[in-house]
């Protein structure tokens, strides 16, 4: 049953860029859906389709380059318990 589950990660976002990274994710083939997961720590969740998750890396990867990204990790989907 674990397959019909997107991926889990969550990442600390720069605050004046969260609306960057959810665009490119979205706005691009739907690479992932976003939300915020922590507000006053600007801390967002990402449900990524396995599929994606190359590319979803190779983005991430990208804004952590430019300081837009943090403390990207993978865990388990919090929707499957």
């Amino acid at each position: 049953m674990q397959e019909h589950y997107c991926l889990y990660y969550t990442a600390r976002l720069e605050k004046s860029l969260c609306w960057l990274v959810s665009s490119a994710l979205r706005g691009t083939e739907h690479i992932a859906f976003d939300r915020s997961y922590n507000v006053p720590e600007s801390i967002f969740e990402f449900f990524v389709p396995r599929a994606m998750e190359p590319v979803f890396l190779e983005v991430m990867a990208y804004f952590e380059a430019k300081k837009i990204v943090s403390e990207l990790t993978k865990k388990p989907n919090r929707l499957e318990q």
